[in-house]
């Protein structure tokens, strides 16, 4: 790929560009709270409705990693306006569905489309801004990749309660239109010619294979009881050999589809390793946010997306100005600073209980939010500043695939540690349950003389089952707080990597047109 410049109106590119960006990460948790009312729609059983977001997250993370080579191939601008309006189309479509597989195979689609737009998205703007404004580009698109997910929940439930489900899909259109049209009239390539490497069939098809069966163990894993179930344990097998293939071959041919040998930058592979421990902390603890609110406080999926809405606003202001006078200072100090923080809002996560209010859980997912806007914009400037223009684009895939697949990893870890927690500690606590326990026959007791007498169960029945149900209640929340903790533990483990990290040379001077 010759060329490798953009050109054209700064603040237009920066428009089109984190439109599109914010679109695609709204879609992805935009959709969790319209899971119920489409298994409504459509009478889905409960055990298959995940496979809407399955789809999606499978295609995402397949075509991810391969952006870099349909960049050098299409042009930044042709790729990138295609891939939203393949993002469109599909959400159309989506909205359009008339039964499950039929949304599934076009939730697949739109994954393929907004997998591309998002390291498109990061790789046009490192490449318009100059490098000694890698910072603001950084915070630009840190704003729609931390915002985006905070947002959709939110959208999600007003557009649901306004309308119906199909509307978290179809709100998509009207933008991804005007985006497309944008995108081809202000991103210009002056002396691009696309590549003529032969196309790597093999490594294209081992990365397919190896990916999407890696995505689809994470994801159903723990809902299939992981390798007790044959094809949970046949696809593992499957992914970790066609991965283990991949990365040998891609080592080995001359034009890999995915260049990893750009992981001998040792800056960029402790940039992507903190990249991946982010990710799984910021899906995992967002996971068991959304899920402790919603299964502990009984909260709505509009009242939970409030709590993330009025908990992130601020990154709206914050992290532009992080992007703007982060420069001047050591990235590496806040890098390390956002890692504290970040570790801090899980702590405090950790010490929620079943009577925590709105307020406490708006406190520690602001600490969060600010502490995101320290992380995501100085190791995105760290990782990817460093690397040579024409090696970005391949650069800046595999920095999101990190990002997505510590999220997976995180999710399905902490599905299971919650799974597995309740049953332990269920179990445990009920065995204090007995006539020998003098609280556990105080509250009996209580119980019995305030509701027991007051229905036709019987006083023996009433207090039995409440006592049950608290039991069931502690359990659960006890199981989410081991679960905060130990993602608090493992993202504390980034503050090593930061020690690999190299300060970023200051740029020589502006590339052309890039000002």
């Amino acid at each position: 790929m010759k060329g490798g410049v953009i050109t054209g109106s700064k603040a237009g590119i920066t428009f089109v560009v984190m439109c599109a960006a914010l679109m695609a990460l709204v879609d992805i948790t935009i959709v969790n709270v319209a899971l119920n009312d489409i298994r409504a729609s459509f009478g889905t059983p409960i055990d298959q409705i995940g496979w809407v977001s399955t789809g999606y997250m499978m295609a995402n993370i397949v075509i991810i990693p391969m952006t870099g080579w349909f960049q050098r191939r299409f042009g930044f601008r042709r790729y990138f306006a295609g891939s939203v309006l393949l993002f469109t189309t599909a959400s159309a479509l989506c909205g359009l569905a008339w039964n499950l597989p039929s949304l599934v195979v076009f939730r697949a689609v739109q994954g393929l489309g907004g997998g591309a737009i998002i390291p498109t998205a990061q790789t046009i703007l490192f490449a318009r801004y100059p490098k000694e404004q890698h910072g603001m580009a950084g915070g630009l698109f840190g704003l729609g990749a931390v915002t985006g997910p905070l947002l959709g929940p939110t959208i999600g439930g007003y557009l649901i309660d306004w309308s119906s489900w199909h509307w978290c899909f179809l709100v998509n259109v009207p933008l991804g239109v005007l985006v497309a049209v944008l995108a081809f009239r202000m991103i210009e390539e002056p002396g691009f010619e696309p590549s003529r490497q032969p196309v790597d069939r093999v490594g294209i098809a081992l990365l397919a294979i190896g990916m999407a069966s890696l995505q689809f163990v994470l994801e159903e894993g723990n809902r299939e009881g992981w390798f007790e179930n044959a094809t949970i344990a046949v696809l593992a097998a499957v992914a970790a050999c066609a991965l283990v293939t991949f990365v040998v071959h891609e080592l080995e041919t001359e034009h890999p589809i995915v260049d990893l040998r750009i992981f001998r930058n040792k800056t960029y592979a402790a940039g992507t390793g903190i990249n991946l421990l982010m990710g799984l902390a910021l899906f995992s603890g967002n996971f068991l946010f959304a899920l402790y609110c919603g299964t502990i406080l009984r909260y709505s999926a509009l009242e939970i997306g409030k709590v993330f809405l009025f908990s992130g606003a601020l990154q709206i202001v914050l992290m532009p100005l992080v992007g703007r006078f982060g420069g001047k200072v050591d990235q590496r100090v806040l890098l390390a600073v956002g890692i504290v923080g970040v570790a801090t809002s899980l702590w405090m996560n950790a010490h929620l209980t079943d009577r925590s209010g709105f307020g406490d859980l708006v406190q520690s997912m602001f600490v969060r939010s600010i502490s995101l806007a320290f992380v995501f914009i100085p190791i995105s400037v760290i990782a990817l500043s460093d690397v040579s223009p024409e090696k970005r684009g391949n650069a800046t895939g595999l920095f999101n695939l990190t990002r997505e697949l510590g999220g997976s990893i995180g999710t399905a870890w902490m599905g299971l540690l919650v799974d597995r927690g309740a049953k332990i500690n269920g179990s445990y606590l009920s065995e204090s349950v007995t006539p020998y326990n003098p609280i556990a026959q105080e509250q009996y007791s209580a119980i019995q003389g305030s509701i027991g007498t007051q229905t036709t169960a019987g006083p023996a029945l009433v207090p039995e089952t409440v006592l049950a149900l608290k039991v069931k209640v502690q359990a659960l929340t006890l199981a989410f707080q081991e679960g905060f903790i130990k993602a608090t533990l493992v993202f504390l483990a980034a503050l090593v990597l930061v020690l690999f990290l190299r300060k970023p040379r200051p740029a020589a001077g502006a590339a052309p047109g890039a000002h």
